[in-house]
């Protein structure tokens, strides 16, 4: 999904106040971190993903991550990536964008 300028500081300004439900440690980007990542999208929409290792990689890892779960990256700040995915379910969504 491509967003627009004004799409991605909608939801930037939504992810403000959230935390980070995934963090990416010494053992990179697993499985398991990949399927925690598809998870909490289904259940969110909206999440933030911390790279406490790997930060000189998060570009990669994080396109990565999003061509997994079919996320599209809302914008990465610090060492901090946001991503978004559309509910499949259309009252399930939490952003009309």
């Amino acid at each position: 999904m491509e967003l627009t300028s004004k799409q991605r500081k909608l939801l930037e300004k939504a992810a403000h106040d959230l935390q980070p439900v995934v963090i990416v440690g010494g053992a990179g980007v697993t499985d398991g971190v990949t399927n925690m990542v598809d998870t909490s999208l289904a259940a969110h929409e909206l999440i933030k993903v911390k790279f406490n290792e790997y930060k000189d990689e998060k570009i990669e890892l994080t396109n990565a991550l999003c061509e997994a779960c079919n996320a599209t990256l809302v914008r990465i700040i610090g060492n901090v990536a946001i991503l978004y995915r559309e509910a499949e379910n259309p009252d399930d969504r939490q952003f009309e964008l």
